[in-house]
Protein backbone atom coordinates (compact mmCIF):
# COMPACT_ATOMS: atom_id res chain seq x y z
CA UNK A 1 0.00 0.00 0.00
CA UNK A 2 1.61 3.34 -1.02
CA UNK A 3 1.68 6.42 0.93
CA UNK A 4 -0.62 8.06 -0.61
CA UNK A 5 -3.15 5.56 0.07
CA UNK A 6 -2.65 4.81 3.28
CA UNK A 7 -2.77 8.43 3.92
CA UNK A 8 -6.33 8.37 3.00
CA UNK A 9 -7.35 5.55 4.92
CA UNK A 10 -5.57 7.15 8.27
CA UNK A 11 -7.90 10.46 7.36
CA UNK A 12 -11.18 9.18 6.45
CA UNK A 13 -10.92 6.88 9.54
CA UNK A 14 -10.55 9.33 11.60
CA UNK A 15 -13.38 11.59 9.87
CA UNK A 16 -15.40 8.84 10.11
CA UNK A 17 -15.14 9.10 13.96
CA UNK A 18 -15.89 12.85 14.02
CA UNK A 19 -18.66 12.68 11.05
CA UNK A 20 -20.39 9.45 13.49
CA UNK A 21 -20.46 11.65 16.13
CA UNK A 22 -21.69 14.89 14.88
CA UNK A 23 -24.51 13.88 12.65
CA UNK A 24 -27.85 14.03 14.44
CA UNK A 25 -29.03 10.98 13.07
CA UNK A 26 -25.90 8.89 14.28
CA UNK A 27 -25.03 10.94 17.23
CA UNK A 28 -28.78 9.71 18.80
CA UNK A 29 -28.28 6.13 18.09
CA UNK A 30 -24.61 6.60 19.61
CA UNK A 31 -25.88 8.38 22.47
CA UNK A 32 -28.92 5.50 23.11
CA UNK A 33 -27.82 2.82 21.22
CA UNK A 34 -31.42 2.81 19.62
CA UNK A 35 -32.12 3.48 16.04
CA UNK A 36 -34.25 6.63 15.09
CA UNK A 37 -37.91 5.80 13.38
CA UNK A 38 -38.23 5.46 9.99
CA UNK A 39 -39.11 8.81 8.09
CA UNK A 40 -39.37 7.86 4.34
CA UNK A 41 -41.09 10.61 2.45
CA UNK A 42 -40.22 13.26 4.88
CA UNK A 43 -37.52 14.41 2.86
CA UNK A 44 -38.72 17.91 2.00
CA UNK A 45 -38.24 17.80 -1.45
CA UNK A 46 -41.20 19.05 -4.11
CA UNK A 47 -40.88 15.94 -6.00
CA UNK A 48 -38.79 12.63 -4.50
CA UNK A 49 -37.49 10.12 -7.27
CA UNK A 50 -37.21 6.51 -5.85
CA UNK A 51 -36.61 3.10 -7.28
CA UNK A 52 -37.47 -0.56 -6.32
CA UNK A 53 -35.41 -3.26 -7.28
CA UNK A 54 -37.21 -6.74 -7.81
CA UNK A 55 -34.44 -8.87 -5.83
CA UNK A 56 -35.94 -11.85 -7.63
CA UNK A 57 -35.76 -11.09 -11.45
CA UNK A 58 -32.14 -9.26 -10.62
CA UNK A 59 -30.82 -12.93 -10.04
CA UNK A 60 -30.56 -13.42 -13.49
CA UNK A 61 -27.05 -12.28 -14.76
CA UNK A 62 -27.93 -11.19 -18.05
CA UNK A 63 -30.73 -8.44 -16.49
CA UNK A 64 -27.47 -7.10 -14.10
CA UNK A 65 -25.10 -7.12 -16.84
CA UNK A 66 -27.63 -4.93 -18.80
CA UNK A 67 -28.56 -2.94 -16.15
CA UNK A 68 -24.46 -1.91 -15.23
CA UNK A 69 -23.74 -2.01 -18.87
CA UNK A 70 -26.29 0.78 -19.62
CA UNK A 71 -25.68 3.09 -16.59
CA UNK A 72 -21.83 2.90 -17.85
CA UNK A 73 -22.20 3.50 -21.10
CA UNK A 74 -24.42 6.16 -20.70
CA UNK A 75 -21.69 8.17 -18.17
CA UNK A 76 -18.68 7.03 -19.81
CA UNK A 77 -17.70 5.27 -16.54
CA UNK A 78 -13.83 4.32 -16.70
CA UNK A 79 -13.32 0.23 -16.86
CA UNK A 80 -10.64 0.08 -14.70
CA UNK A 81 -9.64 -3.36 -14.09
CA UNK A 82 -7.78 -3.43 -10.65
CA UNK A 83 -10.46 -3.74 -8.05
CA UNK A 84 -8.82 -1.05 -5.87
CA UNK A 85 -9.12 1.41 -8.62
CA UNK A 86 -12.60 0.54 -10.02
CA UNK A 87 -15.23 3.37 -10.29
CA UNK A 88 -18.93 1.91 -10.12
CA UNK A 89 -22.02 3.81 -10.49
CA UNK A 90 -24.29 0.28 -10.37
CA UNK A 91 -22.71 -2.82 -9.12
CA UNK A 92 -23.37 -6.29 -7.51
CA UNK A 93 -22.35 -7.23 -4.10
CA UNK A 94 -23.97 -10.13 -2.14
CA UNK A 95 -26.71 -10.14 0.54
CA UNK A 96 -25.08 -10.74 3.40
CA UNK A 97 -22.83 -7.87 2.52
CA UNK A 98 -25.67 -5.01 1.02
CA UNK A 99 -28.00 -6.18 3.97
CA UNK A 100 -25.99 -7.50 7.34
CA UNK A 101 -28.97 -6.59 9.57
CA UNK A 102 -31.28 -9.23 7.14
CA UNK A 103 -29.28 -12.13 7.84
CA UNK A 104 -28.79 -14.46 11.09
CA UNK A 105 -26.60 -17.75 11.73
CA UNK A 106 -28.96 -19.73 9.98
CA UNK A 107 -29.85 -17.85 7.06
CA UNK A 108 -29.53 -20.07 4.12
CA UNK A 109 -26.55 -20.05 1.94
CA UNK A 110 -28.69 -19.31 -1.07
CA UNK A 111 -30.07 -15.92 0.07
CA UNK A 112 -26.64 -14.89 1.80
CA UNK A 113 -24.73 -15.24 -1.40
CA UNK A 114 -27.39 -14.01 -3.52
CA UNK A 115 -26.58 -11.25 -6.13
CA UNK A 116 -27.62 -7.64 -5.22
CA UNK A 117 -27.93 -4.66 -7.63
CA UNK A 118 -26.45 -1.60 -5.25
CA UNK A 119 -25.96 2.36 -6.79
CA UNK A 120 -26.16 5.53 -4.53
CA UNK A 121 -29.39 5.93 -2.59
CA UNK A 122 -30.33 9.27 -2.75
CA UNK A 123 -31.15 9.78 0.65
CA UNK A 124 -33.45 11.93 2.43
CA UNK A 125 -30.60 13.14 4.70
CA UNK A 126 -27.89 12.19 2.89
CA UNK A 127 -24.39 12.66 5.23
CA UNK A 128 -22.34 13.23 2.30
CA UNK A 129 -23.72 16.23 1.65
CA UNK A 130 -23.34 17.35 5.43
CA UNK A 131 -19.33 16.82 5.33
CA UNK A 132 -18.75 18.12 1.67
CA UNK A 133 -16.91 21.18 2.33
CA UNK A 134 -17.36 22.69 -1.07
CA UNK A 135 -20.97 22.03 -2.07
CA UNK A 136 -19.80 19.64 -4.46
CA UNK A 137 -22.49 17.08 -3.80
CA UNK A 138 -25.99 18.48 -2.57
CA UNK A 139 -29.35 17.78 -2.60
CA UNK A 140 -31.74 18.67 -5.40
CA UNK A 141 -35.01 20.56 -3.19
CA UNK A 142 -37.34 20.17 -6.35
CA UNK A 143 -36.69 16.02 -7.00
CA UNK A 144 -34.69 15.05 -4.12
CA UNK A 145 -31.62 13.90 -5.91
CA UNK A 146 -28.07 13.76 -4.58
CA UNK A 147 -25.82 15.32 -7.49
CA UNK A 148 -22.34 15.61 -7.90
CA UNK A 149 -20.71 17.99 -9.28
CA UNK A 150 -17.33 16.95 -10.29
CA UNK A 151 -15.55 20.11 -11.37
CA UNK A 152 -16.13 21.48 -7.94
CA UNK A 153 -14.60 18.58 -6.10
CA UNK A 154 -11.23 19.01 -4.30
CA UNK A 155 -10.81 15.23 -4.02
CA UNK A 156 -10.91 15.37 0.27
CA UNK A 157 -12.89 12.31 -0.18
CA UNK A 158 -15.27 13.28 3.08
CA UNK A 159 -18.40 12.52 1.67
CA UNK A 160 -16.45 8.77 0.37
CA UNK A 161 -15.68 8.59 4.50
CA UNK A 162 -19.70 9.86 5.58
CA UNK A 163 -21.38 7.50 3.13
CA UNK A 164 -22.32 4.27 4.69
CA UNK A 165 -23.19 2.43 1.50
CA UNK A 166 -19.40 2.35 -0.28
CA UNK A 167 -21.54 4.05 -3.03
CA UNK A 168 -18.74 6.59 -4.20
CA UNK A 169 -16.07 6.23 -5.89
CA UNK A 170 -12.71 8.11 -6.27
CA UNK A 171 -10.65 8.83 -9.30
CA UNK A 172 -7.03 7.47 -8.30
CA UNK A 173 -5.90 7.03 -11.67
CA UNK A 174 -6.60 9.26 -14.83
CA UNK A 175 -10.46 7.84 -16.01
CA UNK A 176 -10.14 9.46 -19.24
CA UNK A 177 -7.49 6.51 -20.23
CA UNK A 178 -10.03 4.08 -19.39
CA UNK A 179 -13.10 4.97 -20.99
CA UNK A 180 -14.13 3.02 -24.49
CA UNK A 181 -13.58 5.28 -27.85
CA UNK A 182 -14.64 4.93 -31.31
CA UNK A 183 -12.55 4.78 -33.99
CA UNK A 184 -12.83 8.96 -34.46
CA UNK A 185 -11.70 8.84 -31.10
CA UNK A 186 -15.41 9.59 -29.86
CA UNK A 187 -16.81 8.81 -26.28
CA UNK A 188 -19.76 6.58 -26.19
CA UNK A 189 -21.81 8.79 -24.47
CA UNK A 190 -21.69 13.07 -24.34
CA UNK A 191 -21.75 13.17 -20.33
CA UNK A 192 -18.77 14.89 -19.79
CA UNK A 193 -15.52 12.45 -18.71
CA UNK A 194 -14.02 13.47 -15.09
CA UNK A 195 -10.76 14.05 -14.15
CA UNK A 196 -8.03 12.31 -11.53
CA UNK A 197 -8.44 13.19 -7.87
CA UNK A 198 -12.49 13.47 -7.97
CA UNK A 199 -15.08 11.58 -6.37
CA UNK A 200 -18.34 10.56 -9.04
CA UNK A 201 -21.21 8.47 -8.21
CA UNK A 202 -24.68 7.49 -9.45
CA UNK A 203 -26.89 10.51 -10.58
CA UNK A 204 -30.40 8.82 -11.20
CA UNK A 205 -29.38 9.59 -14.64
CA UNK A 206 -30.53 13.82 -14.40
CA UNK A 207 -29.90 14.03 -17.84
CA UNK A 208 -32.05 12.03 -19.11
CA UNK A 209 -35.02 12.66 -16.56
CA UNK A 210 -34.78 16.30 -18.23
CA UNK A 211 -35.69 14.70 -21.29
CA UNK A 212 -38.59 12.94 -20.33
CA UNK A 213 -36.74 9.17 -20.21
CA UNK A 214 -35.99 6.61 -17.67
CA UNK A 215 -32.50 5.93 -16.65
CA UNK A 216 -30.73 3.89 -18.41
CA UNK A 217 -30.33 0.86 -15.83
CA UNK A 218 -34.12 0.83 -15.82
CA UNK A 219 -34.56 1.03 -19.31
CA UNK A 220 -32.25 -1.64 -19.86
CA UNK A 221 -33.47 -4.34 -17.33
CA UNK A 222 -36.71 -3.83 -19.12
CA UNK A 223 -35.17 -4.91 -23.00
CA UNK A 224 -33.78 -8.01 -21.72
CA UNK A 225 -36.04 -11.02 -21.55
CA UNK A 226 -37.62 -11.63 -18.42
CA UNK A 227 -35.94 -8.17 -17.02
CA UNK A 228 -39.10 -6.56 -17.08
CA UNK A 229 -39.99 -5.30 -13.55
CA UNK A 230 -36.37 -5.50 -12.49
CA UNK A 231 -36.37 -2.21 -11.74
CA UNK A 232 -39.12 0.28 -11.26
CA UNK A 233 -38.48 4.09 -10.94
CA UNK A 234 -40.85 7.18 -10.08
CA UNK A 235 -42.01 9.73 -7.96
CA UNK A 236 -42.39 8.79 -4.25
CA UNK A 237 -44.74 11.90 -3.85
CA UNK A 238 -47.35 10.95 -6.22
CA UNK A 239 -49.93 8.64 -5.39
CA UNK A 240 -51.10 6.56 -8.47
CA UNK A 241 -47.06 5.86 -9.58
CA UNK A 242 -45.93 3.21 -10.03
CA UNK A 243 -43.41 2.48 -7.63
CA UNK A 244 -46.11 4.05 -4.68
CA UNK A 245 -48.06 1.30 -5.81
CA UNK A 246 -45.57 -1.62 -5.85
CA UNK A 247 -44.37 -0.05 -2.05
CA UNK A 248 -48.04 -0.20 -1.26
CA UNK A 249 -48.97 -4.13 -1.90
CA UNK A 250 -44.99 -5.93 -1.61
CA UNK A 251 -42.64 -5.86 1.15
CA UNK A 252 -39.67 -4.36 0.52
CA UNK A 253 -36.45 -3.42 2.80
CA UNK A 254 -34.21 -0.79 2.37
CA UNK A 255 -30.78 -0.68 3.08
CA UNK A 256 -29.12 -0.14 7.18
CA UNK A 257 -32.49 1.68 8.11
CA UNK A 258 -31.59 2.08 11.65
CA UNK A 259 -29.07 5.11 10.62
CA UNK A 260 -32.41 7.22 9.54
CA UNK A 261 -30.31 8.07 6.56
CA UNK A 262 -33.55 7.51 4.65
CA UNK A 263 -32.21 5.61 1.69
CA UNK A 264 -34.63 5.74 -1.61
CA UNK A 265 -33.85 1.91 -3.01
CA UNK A 266 -36.22 0.07 -2.08
CA UNK A 267 -35.71 -4.11 -2.62
CA UNK A 268 -38.48 -6.52 -3.14
CA UNK A 269 -37.75 -9.43 -0.79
Amino acid sequence: MDGSRRSFLKETGLAALGVGCSLPFVGSACATGSAQEDTHGDSGSESQWAMVVDIEKCLDENVRRACVEACHRAHNVPSIPEPENEVKWIWTEEFDTVFPDQVHAQTAPAVKHAPILILCNHCDRPPCVRVCPTQATWKREEDGIVMMDMHRCIGCRYCIAACPYGSRSFNWKDPQEFIEQDENGEYSSEYPARTKGVVEKCNFCAERLREGLQPACVEAANQVEGGAGALTFGNLNEPDSEVKQILGERHTITRRVGLGTGPNIYYIV
